[in-house]
């Protein structure tokens, strides 16, 4: 089974295919569709997304609503991660710690890395940064999520 980023590869060789990408992520995974993510980047240990600043994504003072910047940041973070850890290995969020630094009154972009790749026998807490940016290029919000792996099942697959 490939990877998201080695799909991701494949599909961006084609007009529109990043679009196709995250159409095809947000069908698997149907939240993330309400902030309409387009992904950039994705290789093993980083990942970038963008959403628009749009009416959708807006909170009472016009700007881009935390919980839309949060979303952007775990899907950027699992994403990464799922190109990233060996076959072995599963994750899930088990918290996130943000800070909020600048009004988001723009487009944005997220960027999730990994520092160091993970061993197949790791268990525990894993942190994974990630930045969201304005169109200007300043930070408007830092996240750290902790993801928990773990082993897969033996019975199943990446795709299961």
């Amino acid at each position: 089974m490939a990877t998201p980023a080695e799909l991701f590869a494949r599909m961006r060789r084609y007009p529109m295919g990043d679009r196709l990408f995250s159409r095809a992520v947000t069908a698997r995974a149907p939240y993330f569709a309400s902030i309409a993510p387009r992904f950039i980047e994705l290789e093993p240990g980083l990942c970038e997304v963008t959403i628009r600043n749009r009416r959708a994504v807006h909170n009472h003072l016009g700007t881009v609503n935390a919980i839309a910047m949060c979303a952007m940041c775990e899907l950027a973070a699992g994403t990464m991660l799922e190109s990233s850890l060996p076959r072995e290995l599963r994750w899930i969020p088990r918290g996130m710690t943000v800070r909020y630094l600048k009004k988001a009154d723009t487009d944005l972009r997220a960027r999730a890395t990994l520092e160091a790749p993970v061993a197949a026998d790791f268990q525990g807490d894993a942190m994974v940064p990630v930045k969201v940016r304005n169109t200007a290029g300043e930070v408007v919000m830092e996240a750290d999520i902790a993801m928990y792996l773990s082993p897969r099942p033996r019975n199943r697959t990446r795709s299961g």
